[in-house]
């Protein structure tokens, strides 16, 4: 298939921030353009097709992630929303502790902190500069740790951790594993059954190709009845269409999470972009990703009179973040240097950070490393 005609960005710009927003692909504005059009003349009046499209979405994530059935699978808002359902869920005891990244973006952070109100402890485990994060995290647990919370690439370095080791570890110590994969589903090749994950949460405005306020949240199907629900309303309820019903039950799947009416707007948009991932293969776009980085790695270390790689250039420990700091300029300096020029990244950590995706072409690279 030519994926250029689906990405058509303006011709000047250099896109390097896959790992903030992603642009849509040209299906999923066409598909929210079709949307608006039917809501502007038709209305809802076709909206038993709208559920199909929901049900549809559902099915892609399952295959997206390997997980047994859709039943696993909630359509939440965002990460931070599917996080809070698992930590404000669980039954805790103060003395209880939970293992995460010292380095862990914010929505992996605070929400295991507020947990301080119920004598809950937060365990960090600082893992710049290791050679064995993995082992770093297994040795931060204890008898009282509950749940071990990691990202699957964290944001700032694009450190990549090895989910099916610490989901092995976890499993063996009866700790939960919570996976935050916004850093890597749609880009990495993720199956939640052979990382022994019980719960992973994911936007779909990164590598995802989708839009903002719709994430995925997989619950593993036993544990389904362990979270207790803070949120009701029509939509959470094992028969959801019967308004007249006057005694109801939370839903037996992850719909229990769904407290409300479904955002049918970024579920269109989001079942495009799926379609898209479908149609190229996470396969194909694994290996295009993988390749541009370490296209990134190896010219950058070329440049080490100027720049320090801060993204650790092993195989299996990079995805689609590449960050470094520059030696003689301030990063924020060389932001804006960067940002004049139409180059679209980020600073994250005190580094610069460029994350660009399976379909971004190499002259656009060679382009970014010539300003650098």
């Amino acid at each position: 298939m030519d994926i250029s005609t689906e990405f058509q960005l303006d011709p000047g710009l250099l896109y390097m921030n896959h790992a903030a927003v992603s642009p849509w692909p040209t299906r999923t504005a066409e598909a929210v353009r079709r949307f608006a059009d039917e809501n502007r003349y038709l209305g809802a009046r076709d909206y038993p097709r709208w559920m199909l499209v929901e049900q549809q979405l559902r099915e892609r994530l399952q295959r997206l992630i390997h997980a047994r059935s859709c039943d696993e699978i909630a359509l939440l808002k965002s990460t931070s929303e599917g996080l809070s359902v698992i930590a404000h869920g669980l039954d805790w005891m103060p003395g209880d502790n939970v293992v995460i990244p010292k380095q862990e973006f914010p929505s992996n952070r605070i929400v295991w902190e507020s947990l301080a109100a119920y004598g809950v402890q937060v365990h960090y485990v600082d893992l710049q500069g290791r050679d064995d994060p993995e082992a770093a995290l297994l040795a931060a647990m204890d008898k009282r740790t509950r749940l071990m919370s990691v990202s699957s690439v964290q944001y700032d370095t694009g450190l990549r951790l090895d989910l099916s080791r610490l989901g092995r570890a976890c499993e063996n110590a009866e700790v939960l594993f919570c996976v935050d994969a916004i850093q890597s589903l749609g880009a990495i090749a993720l199956n939640v059954r052979e990382i022994r994950a019980d719960f992973v949460v994911a936007d779909g405005h990164k590598w995802m190709l989708g839009p903002e306020g719709l994430a995925l949240f997989y619950c593993r199907r036993e544990l389904l009845n362990k979270l207790k629900l803070h949120q009701y309303g029509w939509h959470m309820v094992e028969h959801p269409g019967d308004f007249d019903r006057p005694d109801w039950l939370p839903a037996n799947s992850a719909r229990r999470f769904e407290c409300g009416s479904p955002n049918m707007l970024g579920i269109h948009a989001l079942d495009a972009s799926l379609s898209l991932i479908e149609d190229v293969g996470l396969e194909t776009i694994e290996s295009s990703i993988l390749s541009n980085t370490l296209y990134l790695i190896d010219k950058l270390e070329l440049m080490r009179d100027k720049y320090r790689l801060v993204t650790v250039p092993h195989p299996n420990r990079y995805a689609g973040i590449v960050s470094f700091k520059p030696l003689y300029e301030g990063v924020e300096d060389l932001h804006k240097r960067l940002q004049s020029q139409q180059v679209v990244c980020a600073v994250r950590g005190g580094a610069l950070r460029l994350s660009p995706n399976f379909y971004t072409p190499r002259h656009q690279l060679d382009q970014v490393l010539g300003l650098l």
